[in-house]
């Protein structure tokens, strides 16, 4: 599918808020177990501001298809101020359309430019669909946390995947 790639605006929040919940509910996606508000990724935004910490939002014909962010790495801490992590959510009828590919390449292009020299995933080990995707753009298992994850009757690991430029 055609993927254009495009900064987040506060209008796309309703947008960004379906998709995020729809990973939320799926399992194994976020590790929140409860849906975010529409207030939470407004602050989201708000926290991460374009020329710094870019959100993207992926769409076609003007339906937003998924979104993908770059975050600061434990803030203030000046010795990291070059490492960001990446986050990417795809609307459940758009997976595995080339909507993530698009997302990540993007932001991939752009972190350099923004002075990242690295990027790097946090993501959960009952992820294969994930990480197979950061592995198709070089991305390598940097870190795991076995089980330290709890949702409830089941848990899992923390997987940290991550690439240098």
């Amino acid at each position: 599918m055609e993927c254009t790639v495009r900064l987040a605006t506060q209008t796309d929040v309703p947008a960004i808020t379906t998709i995020y919940n729809q990973a939320v509910a799926a399992g194994f996606q976020t590790a929140h177990t409860k849906p975010l508000a529409e207030s939470d990724i407004s602050r989201l935004l708000q926290e991460h501001p374009a020329a710094a910490y870019p959100v993207y939002i992926g769409e076609h014909n003007d339906v937003l298809l998924g979104w993908c962010g770059l975050s600061p790495y434990r803030p203030g801490r000046g010795a990291l101020r070059s490492t960001a992590e990446i986050s990417y959510y795809v609307h459940e009828d758009y997976q595995g359309q080339g909507v993530g590919t698009a997302m990540i390449e993007h932001a991939l292009t752009e972190a350099p430019k923004l002075g990242f020299r690295a990027v790097f995933a946090i993501l959960l080990d009952k992820n294969p669909r994930s990480i197979g995707l950061l592995q198709k753009f070089g991305f390598e298992q940097w870190g795991h946390m076995p089980d330290i994850a709890d949702f409830g009757n089941e848990r899992c690991g923390h997987l940290y995947f991550g690439r240098q430029f």
